[in-house]
């Protein structure tokens, strides 16, 4: 079973992330938010540069003392990102070679697709302007002709499109087969027939780079597609290959989930150093009903944090341990996108004039906040997952 203490390797990652969001993203972040769209921050080059040499690859983490235990990517990349999204959650999703096209890879690519795609900084385009949290209505189409597929549609919201090196398209080999018929393609940037129309105005996170993209006879080969380009004939062949896509979402939403814990934790230090300073100092020997109101807001805000931390790392564990965390996943993902909305905008308002101003970062980590409640599945989406799985139901029982 999980061990809740971290082991030295994953505890130095761990500090090596706080330190770069502590040292680099934490200076700039209001610098880049102001600026919004913009090539790559260059302070962030090196940074992908390091990272990429040392080989974040799916078996980064390696085996705990028992063979049977394992931490590996997943449990080093909720750590890390946690950490990173305490600096800044913007800059942190521009690190060149990190995007959310590369868990697609990992999660349903051939040895052959990884080895040739890990490297790539691969961005991952799914909603369009008529599907956004029913995946299964995909409508952009890919059709095989000779040793080529031929993608036609239109994505919107897909983060860091502009600027990475591929994008990892949802689309349907038959739009009358439903679920079994949408498959992912791997398209490089600079593909004719593949263009960027326009990178979107943000609330938050306004240094990542959102973008809509056009598809257009847009042609790639054969081999680009991740898995199998059969569609399924029966319903329960239909719904395992349509679960292998979605297996894509198991691995992404516990790390969605530590950049909320990761935003929140910055938000609620920031205020607590702020009301140290006007003399209000929690006391952990006292109840909650010994309490001030202000002390047990505090003393609420900081259990709801840690109980969206430990569901995040069991999430990762049982990925890591090739245990299936669908479940999981979407708890921890509903648990902690609540939470850190709801703690971030308790701490503009506990800061009063100083959260709501641009001195302190506490404002900005609110508007951050919000999309980690809806990108990824929304709240809605996450607990209809949940009781699915809770209740036995599948999809078409309970919608």
């Amino acid at each position: 079973m999980i061990n809740l203490e971290l082991p030295k390797k994953l505890q130095m990652a761990q500090n090596m992330s706080h330190q770069l969001a502590s040292t680099v993203f934490r200076p700039i972040a209001r610098k880049y938010d102001k600026i919004e769209h913009c090539d790559t921050p260059q302070e962030l080059i090196p940074i992908g540069q390091m990272l990429k040499s040392m080989g974040m690859s799916s078996e980064t983490g390696g085996k705990d003392s028992s063979d049977s235990v394992k931490n590996g990517a997943n449990m080093m990349q909720v750590l890390a990102t946690g950490e990173m999204s305490w600096g800044c959650i913007g800059l942190m999703l521009s690190i060149p070679g990190l995007g959310l096209g590369n868990a697609a890879i990992q999660a349903v690519g051939t040895p052959e697709q990884k080895k040739k795609f890990g490297a790539l900084h691969c961005a991952m385009a799914i909603t369009e302007p008529g599907c956004g949290s029913d995946s299964a209505a995909v409508k952009t189409s890919a059709v095989l002709d000779g040793d080529e597929w031929v993608l036609n549609g239109e994505k919107i919201f897909a983060t860091a499109a502009s600027r990475g090196d591929a994008v990892v398209v949802w689309a349907t080999l038959d739009k009358h087969k439903g679920k079994a018929a949408i498959k992912s393609f791997v398209v490089e940037q600079g593909t004719p027939g593949m263009s960027i129309v326009r990178c979107e105005d943000k609330m938050g996170l306004r240094v990542s780079d959102t973008a809509a993209i056009l598809f257009s006879d847009c042609r790639i080969p054969k081999d680009n597609i991740l898995g199998s380009a059969e569609i399924a004939d029966t319903a329960e062949a239909r719904k395992k290959a349509f679960g292998g896509v979605m297996q894509t979402f198991d691995n992404t939403r516990p790390p969605v989930g530590a950049m909320a814990y990761g935003v929140a934790r910055a938000a609620l230090e920031i205020t607590k150093d702020l009301l140290l300073k006007e003399g209000v100092e929690l006391n952990y020997d006292r109840t909650i009903n010994n309490s001030s109101a202000l002390q047990a807001e505090m003393y609420r805000m900081e259990a709801e944090l840690e109980a969206a931390r430990l569901l995040i790392l069991k999430a990762a564990w049982m990925a890591d341990n090739k245990q299936p965390n669908s479940k999981q996943a979407s708890m921890c993902k509903a648990k902690a996108g609540r939470v850190g909305n709801k703690i971030t905008l308790k701490c503009v308002e506990l800061c009063g004039s100083l959260g709501y101003g641009e001195e302190l970062l506490v404002e900005k980590f609110a508007r951050d906040s919000k999309i980690l409640d809806i990108f990824e599945g929304t709240q809605q989406i996450q607990q209809l997952i949940i009781a699915r799985n809770v209740l036995g139901k599948s999809s078409s029982e309970l919608k």
